[in-house]
């Protein structure tokens, strides 16, 4: 898209993290903005804000793991603000643990959310994209969709899911002469309320059996949880390079290098058909 002048965005997980930071960086850019977040209180802060520096902003409570609430969420953009142009299928949550831990309420609330919240945007909003044929459509994935660190097991396979989904659109959207872009956000260590996504677990899926977290765990999740508030990119960083991306027609967009390697030593791996490497939990290496 070479124009966002007066254009329509549509952003799920909009109202916090690089969600919100997005919106914002849109509206600076003159778009019209809409949030879709399950979040009320986070979502109302939210829209408050962006109306306060001037933007013009919808905000939709939204649980994108339901096909109804996301069509719901494409409903209330028309009548607001007509057409959507940028599609942002950026709603996410991680858990963390050895895959003989999780339970199938983990693995329904993960894939639910990261997983089947792409699909069900995608099935509420692409194609009218393509019956306009202008828009773009950005879906937030992560390093974790390029490695398979240990203890990440569930959000790694949803993240895969998002990475492949998003290169077979730019694939087919390239095959047909679209003029629909496509950009896969592969983030690495981003400074965002991710990491305590249990906040929105619905209580139907919550465990009431699980395990506490043990000490060590504890400490080392708190260790890890203040390197990314000390270190990691900023959100607004971020939504500059999807900004960009979306004007460039760039559809890899990664954050940092920290992770360069071990997706370089993956892919070699898979092409020499060597067993992969012993790796260590994504904890270990931020920590280093």
């Amino acid at each position: 898209m070479e124009d966002l002048q007066g254009k329509v965005a549509v952003i799920t997980g909009g109202a916090s993290g690089m969600g919100l930071a997005f919106a914002h960086r849109f509206a600076a850019a003159g778009m019209k903005v809409v949030l879709g977040d399950i979040e009320v209180p986070a979502l109302d802060a939210a829209v408050t804000g962006l109306r306060d520096s001037g933007a013009e902003v919808l905000g939709v409570r939204c649980d994108v793991s339901d096909a109804a609430s996301v069509h719901g969420l494409a409903a209330a953009t028309e009548e607001a603000f007509g057409a959507a142009h940028v599609i942002c299928l950026n709603a996410g949550v991680a858990g963390s643990g050895g895959l003989h831990e999780q339970t199938l309420t983990d693995w329904e609330w993960i894939l639910g959310v990261n997983l089947m919240g792409v699909v069900h945007g995608l099935d509420a909003f692409l194609s009218g994209l393509i019956e306009r044929d202008e828009g773009h459509v950005v879906v937030t994935a992560s390093v974790a969709g390029h490695t398979a660190y240990p203890g990440l097991g569930i959000y790694s396979a949803t993240k895969h899911a998002a990475a492949v989904i998003a290169e077979t659109l730019y694939n087919e959207l390239a095959s047909s002469g679209s003029k629909v872009g496509a950009t896969a956000l592969c983030p690495g260590f981003v400074d965002t309320g991710i990491f305590n996504s249990a906040r929105n677990r619905p209580e139907h899926l919550t465990d009431s059996l699980a395990d506490l977290e043990a000490d060590e765990d504890r400490a080392t999740r708190e260790a890890f949880l203040e390197m990314i508030a000390s270190q990691a990119l900023k959100p607004a960083a971020v939504a500059d390079l999807v900004y960009d991306a979306i004007l460039d027609g760039t559809f890899w967009v990664f954050t940092d290098g920290r992770h360069v390697e071990n997706i370089t030593n993956r892919h070699a791996e898979i092409a020499e058909r060597r067993n992969p490497t012993e790796g260590r939990a994504i904890t270990e290496d931020a920590l280093d």
